[in-house]
């Protein structure tokens, strides 16, 4: 089975469910998320661009999870460069819905994530109540989609634009000075590039900021392809600091091994509607 057909498997069986009408009710918004009305994919550079089925009404943070947030939440910050409105890095996705659950109990959701909390690590796949009003990582469709510009799609590359600089922090713009050639992680190590502050740079027709860039946002499915089977890797999108351009594209699907750390690695979380 070739890779593109096996991917748009996996996006169909997401997006089948939401093809229901549903009958439209003003939302209200919690603080720092965005509600991401529903429906088929505009941008025309996505991989869900032609496919038949809706993508269901939800909120997604308007930034990836910083550290001060991570800090009222967790006992200890894992992030290698520090900093309040930094996005917290170094978490595998373990960490991630855990941070989801424990935010959930604290602001009185029904948490997402079916967590046993004898045991003191995570593995394989965890059982989750799709119908839970706690926080969650996004699936890859939704991410995919907020980061396209959801209804109000310009049909751009990256997330806001066409020219990365002006909506990404990528390894050429996170040091002391500029980089430019080829990619050259020493040239970044000398030239101090990390992190930046959530928020800075411009946000994309939703008002999403940092989808591309900063650090990759872990998303909630395993990695699979015809060549990758279940339970190898989870998903990332978004491409980080570290990472070349092409990975900050939209279409981009990334992966890493679910208890692996990056300092360029981090997530934002989503609730369901209703």
């Amino acid at each position: 089975m070739k890779k593109s057909t096996v991917y748009f498997l996996f996006i169909s069986t997401l997006l089948l469910n939401s093809s229901c009408a549903e009958k439209k009710v003003e939302p209200l918004t919690p603080a720092n998320f965005i509600f991401v009305e529903g429906g088929m994919m505009k941008n025309k550079n996505s991989q869900l661009y032609g496919i038949k089925g809706k993508v269901l009404d939800f909120y997604m943070g308007k930034y990836e999870i910083t550290q001060k947030e991570w800090n009222e939440i967790m006992p200890k910050n894992p992030s290698n460069t520090i900093g309040d409105s930094l996005p917290v890095e170094m978490v595998t996705w373990y960490d991630c819905i855990r941070y989801c659950n424990k935010r959930s109990k604290k602001e009185g959701l029904i948490p997402y994530y079916d967590i046993d909390t004898t045991k003191d690590t995570l593995e394989g796949d965890i059982r989750i109540n799709r119908k839970a009003s706690g926080y969650r990582l996004p699936t890859e469709v939704e991410w995919e989609y907020a980061a396209g510009g959801g209804q109000l799609s310009k049909s751009f590359t990256y997330s806001g634009s066409d020219v990365i600089d002006s909506v990404a922090w990528t390894w050429k713009n996170t040091g002391d000075t500029i980089l430019s050639g080829n990619w050259n992680y020493r040239s970044m190590q000398h030239n101090h590039c990390s992190t930046k502050p959530v928020g800075l740079k411009k946000p994309n027709e939703l008002g999403f900021y940092d989808m591309t860039g900063n650090v990759m946002e872990w998303c909630e499915e395993w990695h699979v392809t015809e060549h990758i089977s279940k339970g190898t890797y989870r998903t990332q999108r978004g491409g980080g600091w570290i990472n070349i351009d092409d990975y900050a594209k939209v279409a981009h699907r990334g992966y890493n091994e679910a208890k692996r750390k990056a300092m360029d690695q981090g997530f934002r979380i989503c609730r369901n509607k209703d």
